[in-house]
């Protein structure tokens, strides 16, 4: 059973579920946003993992903007708006971003525990992203004037990935797809010109 943390920020209150368990839904993902609408819980168990993330994010950004001060619409919201979500999220992050003065700045796994803050972890966010820009044209969003693609958005996950990057030591390169190697036909066999006569 999750239990909901109230946060009050100048501009907005939101509740987010803090889910205890370590179910499947959860795995490796920093970004818990599950959905404050006893409805959406009600769904048919037909929809994959993805749909339902989606539909818990989708719900979770809607409470924010019914939640701000003062309230929002989705017709009213920017790229601002999202980047004042995404940075609200960070205090539920569960990854450990080293500040460049920590001893270990730049160390993927280092031996001792230091004080620096947990962050959403940045393929979170940009899988978060992803999923609203997605849902955001689902529900009648033109796809010119979403939020989730704004600009701004897409420069602050770039700016997150290589922040993450160095103060973790990790890598977030692209995995470079293999190319197809062109198959080139089977070389033609010439009729057998020796009988078996012998």
């Amino acid at each position: 059973m999750a239990s909901f943390t109230e946060v009050e920020s100048s501009n907005f209150h939101i509740s987010i579920p803090q889910n205890n368990n370590d179910d499947d839904d959860n795995n490796n993902n920093d970004v818990n946003v599950g959905s404050t609408t006893a409805s959406s819980s009600s769904t048919a168990s037909t929809s994959s993992r993805y749909e339902n993330q989606k539909r818990r994010d989708w719900n979770t950004f809607g409470q924010y903007l019914k939640n701000h001060r003062p309230p929002l619409t989705l017709s009213r919201c920017s790229g601002a708006h999202v980047l004042e979500f995404l940075r609200y999220l960070d205090q539920f992050g569960k990854t450990k971003v080293h500040i460049p003065m920590c001893p270990f700045y730049g160390h993927p796994n280092p031996p001792a525990p230091c004080p620096c803050p947990v962050k959403q972890a940045w393929g979170s966010l940009d899988a978060l992203v992803g999923r609203l820009r997605a849902a955001f044209e689902e529900n009648g969003g033109k796809p010119e004037t979403n939020p989730f693609g704004a600009r701004a958005v897409r420069l602050y996950l770039r700016e997150v990935r290589d922040l993450q990057s160095k103060a973790r030591g990790v890598s977030y390169d692209k995995k470079k797809k293999k190319k197809k190697q062109k198959l080139s036909p089977p070389p033609q066999q010439l009729p057998d010109t020796h009988s078996g006569d012998g």
